[in-house]
């Protein structure tokens, strides 16, 4: 069953990985979707603040993303670039190790676990890797996360997928709403809007 349109704002708490609220607005583009947002939060001792618009196409998948982040180091920038394809660009230079990803995932962001849901389509009971360009939130550092997604059978009005990235050695199942927005991110972010 494929999601409905995104709703034109939506927002997440931050919950237990970090305390921290993110906010996100959904604007439609002729080439697809505009993705704009903002996380602040208290983690391990510091805070920091990331900014984010990413620009998706028809099929949910990244073509850019400009990324801004403020923490007690200072402030940073960070814009990715990708062909739809795999190959990326980081700050106008080639990314060869990103090669093969389709999807942005920041980590400030409970709400990029939306993006590979829908580019992927998954059918019920279908596992698959779906690596991501992965950008730290206190430095803005990109590097390759591999994850995958497994979708479970339908449980309206809720859709659940299990998630696990194992080079945190974490896993969980993630609970998304008909618009294919996390609704439950475990031991991350709660939607509240």
């Amino acid at each position: 069953m494929p999601f409905t349109a995104p709703p034109r704002t939506a927002a997440w708490r931050h919950l237990h990985a970090r305390d921290g609220f993110e906010v996100v607005y959904f604007r439609p583009t002729p080439e697809g979707l505009h993705v704009e947002g903002c996380t602040t939060a208290y983690e391990d001792g510091q805070t920091w603040i990331v900014d984010y618009a990413v620009e998706l196409d028809t099929a949910w998948l990244t073509r850019s993303a400009q990324i801004s982040g403020r923490s007690s180091a200072g402030s940073r920038q960070v814009t990715l670039k990708a062909d739809g394809a795999g190959h990326w660009w980081v700050d106008g230079s080639p990314a060869p190790h990103l090669e093969g990803c389709l999807d942005v995932d920041l980590e400030s962001s409970a709400m990029t676990n939306t993006f590979p849901i829908h580019n992927l389509a998954l059918r019920a009971g279908v596992r698959t890797p779906a690596p991501a360009a992965y950008v730290r939130a206190e430095d803005l550092t990109v590097s390759r996360l591999e994850q995958t997604y497994t979708r479970l059978p339908a449980d309206p009005p809720h859709h659940r997928y299990d998630y696990t990235s194992p080079a945190f050695d974490f896993a969980c199942r993630l609970t998304y709403d008909d618009h294919g927005l996390v609704l439950d991110y475990p031991g991350i972010a709660t939607r509240t809007a």
